[in-house]
């Protein structure tokens, strides 16, 4: 696929780590303003005067807007081509890190994650997308696995990164390092970024269309069921995401740092999976693939419910079972959204959307319960663990014929 384009010279051509790698970055964008401010929640709420439920807010509004945003982009740029509304939306994600940096009190860096929260969604839409223009099957899956390894550095680092930039500089700090990441990559999309649309989606741009696309990718129940495994699977990371902070420190005594080093542990299993996955895809195929990484989500969720009453005051085992989950979830992200965007290559953006909506909308329902829910105990993160593992591979299990007949059709 990937032959019919022409790239002008000086661009990044397909089958490049360059080019995997900016996509890996671009990807990245949305995971880093989320992972890096974590071990500064206890000081944001005590700076600016917000409860943890409020600043918990911080995070989920920002995940809601992050589906809003979705929604839109994946459509527009199947209408208007993915560069220019890439470009825009990496300005909006600029803008709005330097006015979450500058925010003066809670209600001012709520509004700015919001706005964070769109810029970045275009980001991971539009990355997306690319993927499916120049590749198809196992061949998109292992570009994704790749990306998804090198953007694993994210949530490892990111978390680090944020502990000690909150030990030495504050919380604002993560804000601006947010702003240097994305002039990085508004650079390199402006001068290396070929367009690879092909064909842009005739007609007017309109809420019909919009969602006449959405209805077209959704009577597809194989996509409904890789939709269905990613959504599942990415609600149990982000009750962790979300709860992490507060259980491991608050519960378990560990400083902002320690929490940094815990979490970037735990996240180390994604970058497992993703490894394995994008070594492994092409010779065994998304779907055992997936099945692979299903049985690691569940036994990981299992893994959870086990580390609290058995771990005692240590937050190993529970941060071991996270890893495990997390590795399943390396197997497992990259192989559903292929098998999902498989299908309809002509609205490739429609359905990364579709894919990123539906995660995120998963995501930020598990944050708020799980903040809602935080107390004297680690229940409320483990919990969700084990239900949506063990959902996944239940799931995994019982759509595999209208996998097998439906995903390749077109």
């Amino acid at each position: 696929m990937a032959a019919l384009l022409q790239f002008p010279p000086r661009m990044l051509r397909p089958d490049t780590f360059a080019l995997t790698a900016l996509l890996a970055l671009l990807t990245a964008l949305g995971p880093v303003a989320v992972d890096m401010y974590l071990p500064s929640f206890p000081d944001i709420g005590r700076l600016l005067g917000a409860s943890p439920a409020t600043v918990q807010l911080t995070l989920s509004l920002y995940l809601v807007s992050y589906a809003i945003g979705q929604v839109i982009y994946g459509p527009l740029s199947d209408r208007y081509g993915r560069i220019p509304v890439l470009r825009a939306a990496l300005i909006v994600y600029c803008a709005a890190s330097a006015a979450c940096a500058l925010a003066p009190d809670i209600e001012l860096l709520l509004t700015a994650r919001v706005v964070q929260a769109l810029g970045s969604s275009g980001a991971i839409v539009l990355a997306r997308a690319i993927v499916r223009d120049l590749y198809s099957g196992a061949r998109a899956g292992r570009e994704l696995s790749l990306m998804g390894a090198i953007m694993a550095l994210a949530p490892v680092g990111a978390p680090m990164i944020g502990g000690a930039l909150q030990s030495a500089f504050g919380w604002r700090s993560h804000f601006v390092l947010q702003i240097a990441f994305g002039l990085i990559a508004v650079f390199f999309v402006w001068r290396k970024l070929p367009e690879t649309l092909r064909e842009r989606t005739p007609g007017p741009f309109s809420p019909r269309a919009i969602l006449g696309g959405y209805a077209e990718i959704m009577r597809n129940r194989a996509v409904l069921a890789y939709v269905g495994m990613l959504a599942l699977s990415f609600a149990g990371v982000f009750a962790w995401i979300s709860g992490s902070s507060f259980v491991l420190q608050d519960l378990y005594g560990l400083s902002a740092l320690q929490f940094g080093l815990a979490f970037a542990a735990s996240s180390a299993g994604y970058l497992v999976g993703t490894a394995l996955a994008a070594r492994f895809v092409t010779r065994v195929g998304l779907d055992r693939t997936i099945g692979i990484g299903a049985l690691a989500l569940a036994l990981g969720g299992a893994g959870g419910i086990a580390a609290i009453p058995l771990g005692g005051p240590s937050a190993i085992p529970l941060v071991a079972a996270m890893a495990l989950y997390a590795a399943g979830m390396g197997l497992v992200q990259p192989q559903t959204i292929a098998g999902a965007m498989m299908p309809f290559p002509q609205r490739a953006g429609t359905a990364s959307s579709l894919v990123g909506v539906s995660q995120m909308v998963c995501a930020a329902l598990s944050g708020i319960i799980v903040g809602q829910l935080l107390g004297a105990s680690a229940w409320p993160v483990a919990v969700p663990l084990a239900i949506t593992g063990g959902l996944t591979l239940a799931l995994w299990t019982l759509t595999r014929g209208v996998r097998a007949r439906e995903g390749g059709r077109h």
